[in-house]
C-alpha cells in the first residue's frame, strides 16, 4: 500500500494570519495528504522539530506582514531547514504579493503562492502536476481526465458564440488566457445546427442568428486553435438537428469534441428546431448515442430541462431524466453526463428544486455498472436570471451554492447577462469568478441541505410517482417492442398519449398540452381545472 504523504504547515514568526494556511491544508487533504496544522506565530525551530518528528514530505509556511521583515525571517528559515531540504523535503510558501516577490528571490521554496492562483493550479501542484500553462500537456484534454484532475472541484463550462467568427476567435483567446473555463461550449447559429451540409437551405439573412456562423470544417479548426493557450480549455458544440453522424465525425476531427449533447424527445418538428418528426428524431438521437459510445466519447442528454422550461410537472421532469440515462446505457454510452438544470420552471423553491434533483439521482445512479458511469452536471435555469445585472449576479452566486449540495462533477455556468444579451468574453470571465467563489465557499463546508425533512419527503414522493408514470409508459408498448423504454414508437406514444406532457405543448402537432400545472408549496405539480393538486395516479387514469 502506498504511504500517505504528510504536509506540516503554519504561520511563521510573529505572523498570526492563518486563513491561507488552513485553506492550503484543506486542499492538501482533498488531494490525499495527511495534514498537520501548526497554528499562528510558530518559531522556526518548532516548524523544523515537528517536520522531523512527523517525517514530513512537505513543509508549508506563511508570512503576511512587512516584506522586509519577512525576507529576513524566511532567509533564516531557509538556512535552518537546509538539512531537511537536502533530504528531499519540499517547501512551499504563501503570503502577500510583496512578500512573495522577495521570497522568490531566495530560491529556497519550490512554490510560492500569493493568493491569485486558481484552485485547480494549487490542487495540481499538490497532486504532483505543474499546471504551469506552458503547454497543452499540463491540462488533460479529455472530459473524464479533466474531471479527475480537478477533483474534488467541478470543471467549469460556459456557452459562448458571437455573431461573427472574428469576435468569437478573439473571445476564445481571451477566455483561455484568463483560465476562466475548463470547457467552452461553442454556440453556433441555427443554420449551422440544421443546415451545415446544405448550403442551399441556408438563409444569408439569418447568418449569426443565435451564435457564431460556422460554415466549414476549417472554421471549426480555427476556433479550436484559438483555445490552444492559457489553460487549454476543451471544446464542444451542439450535436445538430440533421446529418447527425456526419457532424459527429467532423466535430471529432476538428475540435476534439469534449462530449456530445443531444435530447431524446426534442430538436425536431415538435419544438420547431429540426426537420424530423418525433419518432424519426428519437431513432436518430439513439443512433448518435450509439456512435459516440462506440468512440468512447461521453454523452449528455440535455432532455429534462426542455420539459421543465415548458412548465411540466416535477414528475415528468424526473421521468424524462430516467429515460435519458436508460437510453444512453442501452445504446452503448460508457460515460453519461446527467444534466441537472435547476430553476426549471423558474418559480420552484430552492428546497423543492433540490428535492427534484435528488429524486433524479435516486432514479439514475442505480443504472450504473462497470460499463456505464454517471457524471453529474448542474446549471442555472435559462429562464431564471433576472434582467437587472446586479440581481442576476446575486442569483448566479446563490444558485451555484445550492447546486453544490449534489456534488457535481461539471458546473455549467449560465452567466448573469443571459436575460439581456449573449455573453461576451468579459462577461464569462466575470461570471466564472462569481461562480468560483460560491463553489469555494460551499466546498469549505456547507450545511447538508439534502438532510432537510421537507426535502427528504418530497424526494421520496417524486420517486414513487415517477415509477407510476414509468409503469404507465411501459404498458403502452405493443408486443413488437422489445423494450418499452427504448422503443421509439412507444416513446412517441408516451408523448402523444399525454403521459409525457407539459402545458406549453397545447396545440402541438405531437404533444397533447392538456395537463395543467402550478407551483404549489414551491413544487411544480399537476392540478385540476380549479387549480387544486391532483395525484399522479389520477392524472394517469384520467388519460385512459
Amino acid at each position: 500500500m502506498k504511504k500517505q504523504k504528510t504536509v506540516v504547515a503554519g504561520a511563521l514568526g510573529e505572523c498570526v494570519h492563518v486563513a491561507g494556511v488552513t485553506n492550503f491544508l484543506r486542499l492538501a487533504e482533498s488531494a490525499g495528504w495527511r495534514t498537520i496544522f501548526l497554528g499562528p506565530s510558530v518559531p522556526i525551530d518548532e516548524v523544523i522539530r515537528v517536520a522531523k518528528r512527523e517525517k514530513a514530505d512537505m513543509v508549508g509556511v506563511s508570512y503576511r506582514l512587512t516584506p522586509e521583515t519577512g525576507e529576513r525571517l524566511l532567509g533564516e528559515f531557509a538556512e535552518a531547514a537546509s538539512d531537511l531540504y537536502e533530504q528531499g523535503v519540499r517547501f512551499a510558501f504563501g503570503g502577500t504579493p510583496p512578500v512573495v516577490e522577495r521570497v522568490r528571490k531566495i530560491g529556497f521554496f519550490e512554490r510560492s503562492f500569493d493568493g491569485s492562483e486558481l484552485i485547480e493550479a494549487v490542487i495540481a501542484y499538490l497532486k504532483g502536476q505543474q499546471a504551469s500553462g506552458q503547454s497543452e500537456a499540463d491540462f488533460p484534454q479529455s472530459t473524464i481526465e479533466r474531471i479527475k484532475w480537478k477533483s474534488p472541484y467541478p470543471i467549469l463550462r460556459h456557452h459562448f458564440g458571437l455573431p461573427t467568427m472574428e469576435e468569437t476567435i478573439a473571445g476564445i483567446e481571451k477566455i483561455a488566457d484568463a483560465q476562466a473555463l475548463d470547457v467552452i461550449s461553442l454556440g453556433i447559429d441555427q443554420d449551422a445546427q440544421e443546415n451545415f451540409f446544405h448550403p442551399e437551405r441556408q438563409d444569408p439573412r439569418q447568418k449569426g442568428a443565435g451564435g457564431v456562423p460556422v460554415r466549414s470544417a476549417e472554421d471549426y479548426r480555427v476556433l479550436y486553435q484559438a483555445g490552444r493557450r492559457g489553460n487549454y480549455p476543451l471544446l464542444r458544440t451542439y450535436s445538430g438537428t440533421d446529418d447527425f453522424i456526419r457532424l459527429a465525425e467532423m466535430y471529432v476531427d476538428t475540435i476534439n469534441i469534449a462530449w456530445c449533447a443531444i435530447p431524446l424527445f426534442w430538436f425536431n418538428q415538435m419544438d420547431g428546431r429540426g426537420p424530423w418528426d418525433l419518432e424519426g428524431s428519437i431513432r436518430e438521437h439513439q443512433s448518435v448515442m450509439k456512435w459516440y459510445g462506440e468512440h468512447n466519447i461521453p454523452v449528455e442528454l440535455n432532455e429534462p430541462h426542455h420539459w421543465g422550461m415548458r412548465d411540466s410537472s416535477d414528475v415528468v421532469f424526473v421521468v424524462s431524466a430516467y429515460l435519458s440515462a436508460y437510453n444512453a446505457r442501452a445504446f452503448g454510452v460508457k460515460d453519461y453526463i446527467a444534466q441537472f438544470m435547476f430553476n426549471s420552471p423558474p418559480g420552484l423553491s430552492d428546497a423543492m428544486d433540490l428535492a427534484k434533483m435528488l429524486a433524479v439521482m435516486d432514479m439514475v445512479e442505480p443504472l450504473q455498472n462497470e460499463n456505464f458511469k454517471v457524471w453529474k452536471q448542474t446549471r442555472i435555469g435559462l429562464l431564471s436570471h433576472p434582467l437587472d445585472p446586479d440581481a442576476a449576479r446575486g442569483h448566479l452566486a446563490a444558485a451555484t451554492y445550492l447546486q453544490m449540495a449534489i456534488k457535481p462533477h461539471i458546473y455549467h455556468i449560465v452567466g448573469h447577462t443571459e436575460a439581456h444579451h449573449a455573453a461576451t468574453a468579459d462577461d464569462i470571465i466575470e461570471a466564472s469568478r462569481i461562480a468560483r467563489r460560491a463553489i469555494e465557499n460551499a466546498m469549505r463546508g456547507a450545511p447538508d441541505m439534502t438532510a432537510d425533512k421537507a426535502i427528504t419527503k418530497r424526494r421520496k414522493e417524486l420517486v414513487k410517482d415517477a415509477n407510476l408514470l414509468l409503469e404507465a409508459i411501459s404498458t403502452l408498448a405493443g408486443p413488437e417492442a422489445s423494450d418499452p423504454f427504448t422503443d421509439a414508437a412507444n416513446l412517441t406514444k408516451a408523448v402523444t398519449s399525454g403521459l409525457m406532457d407539459a402545458p406549453q405543448l397545447r396545440n402541438n402537432k405531437f404533444g397533447r398540452g392538456k395537463v395543467r400545472t402550478s407551483i404549489v408549496n414551491g413544487a411544480s405539480v399537476a392540478v385540476n381545472s380549479k387549480g387544486k393538486p391532483i395525484k399522479e395516479q389520477k392524472r394517469i387514469s384520467d388519460l385512459t
